[in-house]
Order: structure tokens, then sequence, then C-alpha cells
């Protein structure tokens, strides 16, 4: 925010004073530094890009910092970083503008962290209000020293502005421009981003090179390029809502979460973060929030699942029975009383994906939704599933599988979706993970998409499945009409059809019983639904204890010390 430091009123006093250097000491330039710090940390109210900020309904960046970081531990790298205007006959400060990027360490929840933090209020985030290198200084410093990068995004985050032709008496071809910091950190540490105002070009780009992103519903808007060059290039008059708003990105997968305002955004910051290790060298931090038994027994979920097949449930309140439920009383938690923090909710919706807790250790929960088109995967229930699972893979989070999954979705517009090209990308991910993997069979488990999750670890995984399990090649109603369609077409009447279809059925009901697959090991054991957190408790104790160590240190074996890059060891988006 362009400051004016000569005008008292405007800084209530505070505008940078000068010292009386007695050419002893260092007394003088430190106080006239102290001084330039607090003028830059107090804001304008006069200046017009504050003005327009505020004017929108919108924090200022250093008020943001405040409610995202612990109280008092923000510590700035750059603290003075801007372009001052000096008199030329007197040598003294008229004015001085800070660079558009405020950067600098602090802690959530006491963990260390880093954040890199856009100021729309300067040129609207563009490059020639900024200074080079701060924000892409900034996310070498978060991977350097193993800690989370949060983004705070708005406007281009240092994006091209054609100003700066001008400014720099040329053009330029464009660089990486930082981002090349970006997925190099990203390999290493978690990276969070709030889109906090409209988020265009670079800013756009930086959004979506991260593990979690969250947009504020009516407030921010992403898009590559913004209505003005919109129009010239396509002829569309829109408005930046209508090109980038939640209704949009919160549900084609751009990004993950939606806010309701900007405190919202960066408390899903702060509990997303909590689940994850400070880098991939730890383990993920264990955290009880109240004081959950490990053998609690919900009666519930003997019924949750209705015993008519067709008829379906909630699985968040399933989810939410079995991990640990947590108290909020210090607004630390996920505010629903349940340790279940959901990512992706708005899109890809016939699958649930997010992180929780059993006995204080996180966990990744995968299952599927069956109010949504039957649970059947989609394209972008599939590219949900490997976006996740890749995520728990990558931060050594071990995976809960509740498994109800009826197969890949089918019809002329599935196939236009390629939805068989995303399952297999999904299955390919689940195959490849290190990541422990509990499944347990809740439901149905059909076809390749049903072997997807019922088998990720090609038999040698960890499974149990509840008495509700159903499985084959093929659903048995649909796979009856096929195998015996000739026979079926052949009877007299309509009548005489469906009785047959009936006498078919009623032959393959007896085999379709889980337990007559538990007699051939077809399935592990079939447990009691009530059993399903001590057991899923039980499991996380011992892969925290046994196995995660052992890849945290394969993890560590694979970087340098300096936890640089080589082929093939970023992380896949």
């Amino acid at each position: 925010m362009p400051s004016d430091a000569g005008d008292d009123e405007k800084k209530e006093g505070k505008s940078p004073t000068e010292v009386l250097d007695d050419g002893t000491s260092w007394e003088a330039p430190i106080l006239q530094l102290r001084s330039l710090q607090q003028f830059i940390r107090i804001p304008n109210p006069s200046e017009p890009g504050y003005a327009r900020q505020k004017a929108q309904g919108k924090l200022w960046v250093r008020e943001r910092l405040d409610l995202l970081l612990d109280k008092g531990s923000f510590a700035e790298v750059g603290s003075v970083t801007g372009k001052p205007v000096v008199n030329k006959e007197t040598g003294k400060l008229e004015s001085f503008t800070p660079a558009n990027s405020v950067i600098g360490w602090g802690k959530v929840r006491s963990r260390k962290v880093f954040v890199v933090a856009d100021d729309f209020s300067v040129r609207g985030g563009h490059a020639d209000g900024g200074i080079h290198g701060k924000a892409p200084y900034g996310e070498t410093l978060a991977r350097k020293a193993r800690v989370p990068l949060i983004r705070l995004l708005d406007g281009s985050s240092g994006g091209g502005s054609v100003a700066l032709y001008l400014n720099i008496g040329a053009t330029y071809i464009p660089g990486l421009a930082g981002l090349g910091q970006s997925m190099e950190a990203m390999a290493i540490v978690p990276v969070a981003s709030a889109l906090l105002g409209p988020v265009v070009g670079l800013a756009a780009a930086k959004a979506v090179l991260g593990h979690f992103s969250v947009m504020v519903k009516g407030l921010s808007q992403l898009f590559a390029a913004g209505p003005p060059i919109v129009a010239q290039a396509t002829f569309e008059t829109l408005t930046k809502e209508a090109l980038g708003g939640h209704h949009i990105h919160g549900t084609n997968g751009t990004v993950d979460n939606i806010a309701t305002s900007e405190a919202d955004a960066l408390r899903q910051i702060r509990v997303f973060l909590s689940y994850l290790p400070s880098s991939i060298f730890q383990l993920p931090p264990i955290l009880r929030l109240g004081s959950d038994s490990s053998n609690r027994r919900e009666e519930e979920l003997l019924r949750i699942i209705p015993r008519r097949r067709g008829t379906g449930y909630d699985v968040r309140r399933l989810v939410r029975l079995v991990v640990d439920v947590e108290s909020d009383a210090d607004g630390e938690g996920t505010g629903t009383g349940s340790s279940f923090f959901e990512i992706g909710a708005t899109w890809g919706r016939c699958i649930v994906t997010g992180f929780a807790r059993l006995d204080g250790r996180p966990i990744g929960i995968l299952t599927s939704d069956c109010m949504f088109n039957g649970g059947a995967i989609d394209a972008l229930g599939s590219q949900k599933t490997a976006r996740f699972a890749t995520l728990c893979d990558h931060f050594g989070v071990p995976i809960l599988n509740l498994v109800d999954q009826p197969g890949f979705a089918i019809g002329s517009l599935a196939e236009k979706a390629a939805t068989i090209r995303h399952g297999a990308t999904a299955m390919s991910v689940l195959y490849n993970a290190t990541t422990p993997i509990f499944t347990i069979i809740l439901r149905r488990a059909f076809g390749v998409a049903g072997s997807v999750f019922a088998d990720p670890n090609d038999g040698n995984g960890l499974r149990v499945a509840w008495p509700s399990g159903d499985w084959g090649s093929l659903p048995l109603e649909g796979g009856v009409e096929a195998a015996y369609k000739r026979q079926l077409d052949s009877a007299p009447t309509p009548e005489a059809r469906e009785e047959l279809m009936r006498r078919l059925l009623e032959q393959f009901e007896e085999v379709r019983s889980p337990v007559k697959t538990a007699h051939i090991f077809g399935v592990q054991e079939i447990i009691d639904p009530r059993d399903t957190r001590r057991l899923a408790c039980e499991w996380a104790e011992h892969v925290y204890e046994h196995v995660l160590p052992q890849l945290c240190t394969v993890r560590q074996s694979r970087y340098g010390y300096d936890a640089m890059l080589s082929a093939g060891r970023g992380y896949k988006l």
C-alpha cells in the first residue's frame, strides 16, 4: 500500500520520523528502520488501493495474517522491501511504496510455517508493484526449513502487467516466475492456498500448484485471464464471478473447498495442516482434541446400511460414527464435533475424501456417496480419488478405505468424459501407493471399479467386510439380465418374463451372502460393524509404530540434506 511519509494525519502521527544521528552509535539508523517498519504496518485509509480493498469487503493483508497465525508469532522477512521516493535536494524520504508481497515466518497451532501473502492494495498484486524474487525466495525458505507453506492469494501474485514493459523499457520472454520453486516446495512440505479475491494468471497457477486450496464464496474468482482479455479473445462479455466464481471452480476440481468468509478460509487451512507433518521427513502429528475411547461401539452402525439393497444412507454420518469425536472449545477443530475434515465436498461428489483421526492419529478417509448417482464413480470422482490418494501417499498418511462401489458410471456422457481413462489413473495411484491402506467393504464392490477400491493391493492388503457386503463381476440384477437374456426374451408374456426373473434371482440369493465368500477365503473376515472403530484404531496404532517410521526413513534417503529434487522425485499433480 503506497504511503505518504509527510502526512501525519493519514498515519495518525506514525509516519517515519527523522532521527538525529550523533555519529557515535548505530542507534539512529536502527530507530529510523523501526520507524519505517511501523509506518509500513499501519494502514493508510486515504490510499486508493486500501480504500478499494475495504470497499469490496476484503481484509487488508496484515489483518489476514493476524487471523491466520498464532497471536504475535509473525516474523516478517523483507519488512522494508519497497520503492522509496527521496527528495533529491534534501535527501529526505518523501514517500514509500511497500512491495505487494508480504512474507515471513509464523506459527499455526504452535507449529512453524512460512507465509507468502499478496497485498492487492498495491497495483493489484501485479509485478510492476512488486520486488523481483521476494515471493519465490519465501517458497524456497519454506522448503529448506521443512515447514508448511501458506499462500494468501489476491490478484496476480506478481504476475505480468503491460505497464511493466514501460518501466523496464523492453518486453521480455516469460519465465516460470518462481513456479519452479513452487513445484520444489510442494514435493517436500505441505502447501495450502487461500484465494481471497480475484486470482488471475500467475496467481491462478500458484493456486493449483499446492496440496489444498480454498476460495471464498462471492469474494474469490479464479481465471487464466480476466474479463477484458476474454472479451478480446472470445467475444464473451462476462463478470469476474461468471467467468471464474465458486460455482465453476468449486465444482470442476480446480479448487478443493469453498469457504463462507475469509475467516472461514483461513480456519480451514489451519485445520488442514493439523493432519499433515511439517515435511515428508516427519510423521503426521498425533493430536487428541477430546477424550474419545478407541473402544467406543456405536449401535447405530448395526442399522445405518438398510437391508433393502437399493436404499441409500448417509456415508458421512457413518464416517463420523467411526472416527474420533473432538471438542471444538478452543475453535481449533473442524467445527462439527468430529475429527472428520472433508476435502472436495462440492466436486467429484460420487467420492468422499478427507482427513480424520483415530485415537489422535491422522488418517485419510476414502469412500463413496451412494446418494449421488448411486455412488457410481465418474471422471471427476476418479480424478478426486487419484489426487487424494497421492496426497496421503506423499505425506505418509494411512488411508481408511470404506468401500461401497457399484462400478464405473456408464452411458454416453460417461464415455465422452473419458471415465475409464481417469478410472485407470485412480487404480494406478492406489495400487502403487506405499502408505498403509485398511479396506473395509461396507456394501457393494462390482466390476473393475469395485476391484479398484475393494482390492487396491491386488490381494495383498488388509481387508475385512461388513455383513451387508454385496459383490461380484456385475451387480446381480443386471448380470442376470445379461446372462439369461435369451431365455427372458423368449417368455410368452411380460408377466411370465417377470416370474422367470424372480426365480433366477432366488437361485442366486443363496450364493450372494458374504459369508459364502468368507468360506472360500474370498474375504478375510466378516466383522460386526460396531467393532469397526476399535479395529481401525488398532490398525492406526500399529502402522504409526511399525510401518510409517520405516517409510519415513526411505523418504529421507531419497533426498539430499538440502531437500533438493532430482528427476522423478517431484510431486505428481
